[in-house]
């Protein structure tokens, strides 16, 4: 069981982490404001001091607390961390992202000035610096909480404060004795404008962070020319464990809860190459390398990633999926890095990873098979350690062999894998991998000059609909699995002019119905429902009954009377239509090509399609 402390964007996050691994949990905020839909815990409100957030903890078996709350919550870290120690129990820090200039610990956005940043050790601090530099107009963009603590400032200067517009925030202004008229609210304008109409000579805020705002607060100062005093976040309790994203989020609670979440997460084949490349890179230029290096993902967020140097150009990580059933789980992915004159990052092919040899895929023919994401990741974590040219040539020991059991082949891509992942993470049995896979089938179709798209369920519906088509090419056929949905808004993104989907009768009973993820384990066949369109398709009470009496989907192709089955097999293809028509509308139609843009063939189990006239196919 796991305690989540929120009330804040970080704690919306923690919510989500949490949901996904679909165990209960608390999640406890201060008041009741915070809006939010725990699908799996239970949200708890009110301020919980040592003893109260002890007896809890105790009363409730929590084994992990997950610290969501705002950074200058420091009466709560203490709280919390108190309760770790007496109950010794683990601490989670999710934590805001404060951009840093290189070489700094100061909060400041690329392209910034230093100079119009003021930092304040706290409040005091603030109002000292601000009467000392001669600030006599404000704008205080630090919330309502801390009206009490500028007293000594707005009591003699002309301030105003930005304040939420609920009766909680005005009710603690008008306590605190601020004038009313002295109120600007969030939704009014945004900070730009605010600062514009207000025209103050300085603007304070709190270090707080991306979530926080801190980015247009700095920017919309900046361009109005005056500067911006900020008072440090706190620092939080020692023995907190920091994260800073979901991916982090997850991994902790995976390391420290185990059973939580009921599959492990991994790193993708992307990730572990850009983590062998940077601790390749740090020994090249005469740099320590440890067990582990830190990475930054495409979220932003720094993860670790065990490695082990080879040579002094040379690292290795052995890919770990998590419990995912990856084929390329425990692999050496290598990776050697050299200086090349020419500027910047250049990829070249080492053993075992695939050669693009089709367009299609947005790399280059003839090139290694390493996609946009991982090179834009090894991009970005090497020229922050140096800014000259490097060749990174990336190696897969047995990847040949793999990348028989991949799509791989039937993508172009030969002698050996591809170094993909869109995230960075391999969550178990991935769907968002999955889809991935899918789009990427869709783009080499439609760049190998293929007329029409043919999707399908698997291996099986395949050979019976490239007996359909015998002159379309291989890259023609792409499978769905359960991602009918998925698939056809792909095809409606790319604006493919024509798509025929095989489908079984199993599924198209769920597609009918409304479902256009078909797994067996979201849907079941839903008897009710194919009463209710065997009725309105005006077939007699016998097929409900049949309907009635059977337990598989398939059996309606024999179950059903002879009169009726027609009127009725053509009713649930009317409506599988109307409901894949909501993510592929009509297509432009290229000339020569039917104009219907999707057709819809309903396969038996022999592979016979079902054609709604007078004529049995």
């Amino acid at each position: 069981m796991i305690l989540i402390l929120g009330g804040t964007t970080e704690g919306r996050l923690a919510v989500r982490v949490a949901d996904a691994a679909g165990s209960p949990y608390w999640y406890s905020t201060r008041g009741e404001l915070q809006q939010i839909d725990c699908k799996h815990g239970t949200h708890i409100s009110g301020a919980m001091d040592e003893a109260a957030m002890s007896a809890f903890c105790s009363e409730h078996g929590i084994r992990l607390l997950v610290d969501a709350a705002h950074p200058f919550a420091s009466e709560l870290h203490r709280t919390v961390a108190a309760v770790a120690e007496s109950l010794d129990l683990p601490v989670v820090r999710v934590e805001r992202v404060y951009p840093v200039m290189p070489g700094s610990d100061q909060l400041v956005m690329p392209g910034s000035d230093p100079a119009s940043l003021i930092w304040c050790d706290d409040y005091s601090d603030a109002v000292k610096r601000l009467e000392a530099d001669g600030i006599a107009r404000l704008l205080a963009l630090t919330g309502v909480q801390t009206i009490g603590k500028l007293r000594p400032f707005w009591t003699r200067h002309d301030c105003m404060f930005r304040i939420l517009r609920r009766d909680e925030s005005l009710e603690k202004a008008e306590s605190e004795g601020f004038p009313k008229d002295r109120l600007v609210y969030y939704e009014d304008d945004d900070d730009a404008t605010l600062i514009a109409r207000l025209r103050p000579q300085a603007i304070l805020t709190k270090e707080s962070g991306e979530s926080g705002g801190f980015t247009s607060k700095l920017e919309a100062a900046q361009a109005a020319g005056i500067p911006v005093y900020v008072v440090r976040r706190p620092a939080l309790p020692s023995g907190f464990e920091t994260v800073t994203g979901e991916h982090g989020l997850r991994k902790a609670i995976e390391r420290l809860v185990p059973g939580f979440f009921p599959l492990r997460s991994g790193f993708t084949t992307g990730a572990c190459a850009t983590a062998a490349s940077k601790a390749a890179l740090l020994s090249l230029l005469g740099r320590p390398v440890g067990e582990s290096v830190e990475i930054r993902f495409p979220d932003g967020e720094v993860l670790s990633l065990p490695v082990s140097l080879r040579d002094t150009a040379t690292a290795a990580v052995v890919k770990d999926a998590g419990d995912d059933p990856d084929v390329t789980n425990g692999i050496e992915i290598l990776a050697t890095v050299a200086f090349n004159d020419e500027p910047g990052i250049h990829f070249l092919q080492g053993e075992g990873v695939g050669r693009v040899t089709l367009p299609g895929l947005g790399l280059p023919v003839g090139g290694p098979a390493i996609n946009r994401v991982p090179r834009q990741m090894m991009e970005q974590n090497l020229s922050e350690l140096y800014a000259g040219g490097l060749d990174v040539t990336i190696s897969v020991p047995g990847g040949s062999e793999i990348a028989r059991k991949t799509f791989n082949p039937k993508l172009g891509v030969v002698d050996g894998i591809s170094i993909i992942g869109t995230s960075g993470i391999v969550r178990p049995f991935s769907n968002e991998a999955f889809v991935e896979a899918i789009r990427k089938e869709v783009e080499v179709a439609m760049a190998v000059g293929s007329p029409m798209l043919v999707i399908n369920s698997g291996a099986r519906s395949e050979a019976f609909l490239k007996d359909r088509y015998p002159g379309l090419p291989p890259q023609a056929f792409v499978h769905y699995g359960n991602f009918i949905g998925e698939t056809l808004k792909i095809a409606s993104e790319l604006k493919v002019p024509q798509v025929a989907m095989g489908i079984m009768l199993g599924k198209a009973v769920k597609l009918a119905e409304g479902h256009l993820d078909t797994h067996s384990k979201s849907v079941v066949m839903n008897k009710d429902f194919l009463k209710e369109v065997a009725a309105a398709a005006g077939c007699s009470q016998a097929t409900a009954e049949a309907i009635d009496s059977m337990t598989l989907a398939r059996e309606l192709w024999h179950g059903l009377p002879e009169a009726d089955a027609r009127r009725f097999f053509s009713a649930i293809l009317s409506r599988c239509h109307a409901v894949c028509a909501t993510v592929y509308p009509d297509q432009p139609v290229m000339p020569g090509l039917d104009p219907a843009s999707l057709t819809i063939l309903l396969l038996d189990e022999d592979g016979n399609v079902f054609v709604p006239s007078e004529t049995e196919n």
